[in-house]
């Protein structure tokens, strides 16, 4: 069992090689929204997880 983001494992889903289960519990996700502090400078570590989620591998 794994927890995995839809748009990864759809097309195993769809050939059935992978079975949803607890599909109750699954709930959508829209994407990662961002905010940014009022503060004119962003600290080192709000830039870092900016960058992590800019990432696409």
């Amino acid at each position: 069992m794994a927890l995995l983001p839809q748009t990864r494992v759809q097309a195993y889903v769809d050939d059935g090689r992978l079975v949803r289960v607890l599909e109750d519990g699954c709930e959508s996700f829209s994407g990662y929204h961002r905010c940014y502090p009022r503060r004119r400078q962003t600290s080192a570590a709000f830039a870092l997880v900016v960058d992590a989620l800019r990432w696409r591998g």
